[in-house]
């Protein structure tokens, strides 16, 4: 708070513009109305045009003695000084009284004094600097800024004008300007510790402006954010870094904390083209394309160069289009072509997340159309690495993954979806994939015999009769001991497979995923041989193999009864 100095440096340069001084100073006797026209001369004065001159006259007179009244003031030695005249001693009454106001921190009433003593004494720079430093605690800097200005305009040597000015120029981050005012009280007192302190804060946000810089060009968005909140705390109202962190954190994807910052502007200033064009970003990234073209529109009307707003515009309106066209391609069933309108689409910006993991995951089901599974996979991979809550990229590869028959992996696919959207659809998914998951970690009968999982009855006998005669032990009696071995474990694979397959009831649990081991059957009990002569007939008449131990091994003949 400004105090009552010894000397009021307003009224030693003069009031309403006069130099003054005082009279035994040398300053001649200021002329008054009856000395300019004496009184004789001015009962001659009849017209009209005089009596308006002598109420110019007279206004002059009444000037003049409050100016004589500010001399006797400057004169007697300011505060201590007794005031001769009703409106000074108003104004200093109203500084007072502000004085007091603010000690009990109602700023509010204290603001309406100090404006009253300014309006008492217009040319008084203690009762700006006074308001300054209460609209600096009622935030509003830029009017705080203004009333620093005019006080050290008025006393270039007021040290607590220069302070208060750099303080309202940093917090408004005009952090060079700043750095000057707070150098103007360091030249006028060198051992003032604030400004030493406010002048290293100064110099501070200026080396995170230009890390911020340094930063975005590299688009490392994440340590631009960081600057700016470290420069925020010494610059807390700049809109200017409240913009650029909003804009980084829209481009990191943290779409609610950005908005939440321009929406703080715009309620300050809704005509703010910065904010508007941050409020678009956002929604133009969370895929409300629409609504962030109104806003890109609006950021235009507000600021015509606008350039970033120009083009997310027309970056927007191109991707809508791209978009919407692929759409109806793959509606109509031309998928090639709905996979390059995909493909293009992706390419207009990158930096859009939430629509190119849309497009990813719509040309990832446009590659299971066109039976390439292992691109739909990779398309579907691409979409949930950059939204990691898309459901729908989640079943598309899930799906993809059970027609390839890698069923581990869908089946993680499918308990993310599940945990994530715990409905009906979901369960039955899962637990179709872990049913298929569980029947692949058995034996598969189907490939044993080398048949198709609908084959009929007779397929299945078809197929056992071959494999079963290719396989048989007697056939390689003559073999390696290993070959034997391999061979015998395959005949009897055979007839496991066959006789699940060939039993209606066993094959229905068999592709119900059920353990047929825990059935009362056995399946441990039977014997492949057992099976192949009940299949070909008994050995009294039936089927057998025969080798000749002089011929070579591996060569059989087979005798039918």
């Amino acid at each position: 708070m400004a105090t009552r100095s010894t000397e009021n440096p307003s009224l030693a340069s003069g009031l309403n513009g006069r130099n003054l001084q005082a009279p035994n100073q040398g300053q001649k006797h200021l002329p008054t109305s009856s000395d300019a026209f004496p009184v004789a001369k001015r009962k001659k004065m009849g017209c009209p045009k005089c009596v308006l001159l002598q109420q110019e006259l007279e206004m002059c007179r009444q000037e003049n003695e409050r100016l004589q009244a500010g001399c006797r003031w400057v004169a007697l030695g300011g505060s201590s000084a007794r005031w001769d005249t009703p409106w000074l001693r108003e104004a200093e009454g109203f500084k007072d009284q502000g004085n007091a106001f603010y000690v009990k921190k109602d700023y509010s009433e204290a603001f309406n004094y100090y404006t009253k003593a300014i309006d008492a004494c217009p040319k008084n720079a203690s009762y700006y600097g006074n308001r300054a430093a209460t609209l600096m605690m009622l935030c509003r800097f830029r009017e705080a800024l203004v009333d620093s200005q005019r006080a050290v305009r008025l006393d270039d040597c007021f040290m607590k004008g220069h302070l208060r000015e750099g303080k309202c120029h940093l917090s408004l981050g005009n952090a060079m300007a700043a750095s000057r005012c707070f150098q103007k009280v360091l030249e006028l007192e060198p051992s003032n510790s604030q400004a030493q302190q406010e002048h290293k804060n100064a110099t501070a946000v200026l080396e995170y402006e230009r890390m911020a810089e340094l930063d975005f060009e590299k688009r490392d968005f994440r340590k631009v954010v960081y600057s700016m909140d470290k420069a925020l705390g010494l610059a807390s109202t700049c809109h200017r870094f409240k913009i650029l962190k909003a804009e980084c954190l829209a481009l990191l994807g943290r779409y609610l904390e950005a908005q939440s910052v321009a929406s703080d502007i715009l309620r300050m200033d809704s005509t703010n083209g910065d904010a508007l064009y941050v409020r678009g970003l956002c929604l133009y990234y969370e895929d409300c394309i629409d609504k962030a073209v109104q806003f890109f529109v609006q950021a235009l009307r507000m600021a015509p160069d606008h350039e970033k707003s120009r083009l997310a515009c027309r970056n927007a309106k191109a991707l809508k289009a791209k978009k919407e066209e692929g759409n109806k391609v793959f509606k109509d069933s031309n998928f090639e072509a709905a996979y390059r309108l995909y493909s293009e689409a992706l390419a207009i910006d990158p930096n859009n997340i939430k629509t190119n993991a849309k497009l990813y995951c719509n040309r990832g089901t446009v590659g299971a159309k066109l039976n390439k599974p292992d691109q739909a996979i990779e398309d579907c991979t691409s979409a949930i690495k950059l939204d990691d809550t898309y459901i729908k990229a989640y079943l598309r590869r899930a799906q993809c993954y059970m027609d390839i028959e890698q069923y581990e992996e869908a089946v993680r696919d499918y308990e993310k979806v599940y945990q994530t959207e715990k409905t009906k659809e979901h369960k039955h998914l899962l637990k179709t994939a872990q049913l298929e998951l569980k029947k692949s970690k058995r034996k598969d009968y189907y490939k044993v015999l080398g048949v198709g999982k609908n084959a009929t009855e007779d397929e299945i006998k078809k197929a056992y009769r071959k494999r079963a005669l290719m396989h048989h032990p007697d056939r390689h009696s003559a073999a390696t001991p290993e070959v034997q071995k391999e061979e015998e474990k395959k005949f009897k694979e055979m007839g496991e497979a066959f006789t699940v397959l060939s039993d209606p009831k066993k094959k229905t649990r068999y592709d119900c995923g059920h353990d047929l081991e825990d059935d009362s059957n056995n399946m441990g009990d039977f014997n492949a041989n057992n099976i192949f002569k009940t299949f070909f007939g008994g050995p009294a008449g039936g089927f057998s193999f025969e080798s000749n131990q002089n011929q070579a091994p591996g060569n059989v003949f087979f005798q039918f009864g």
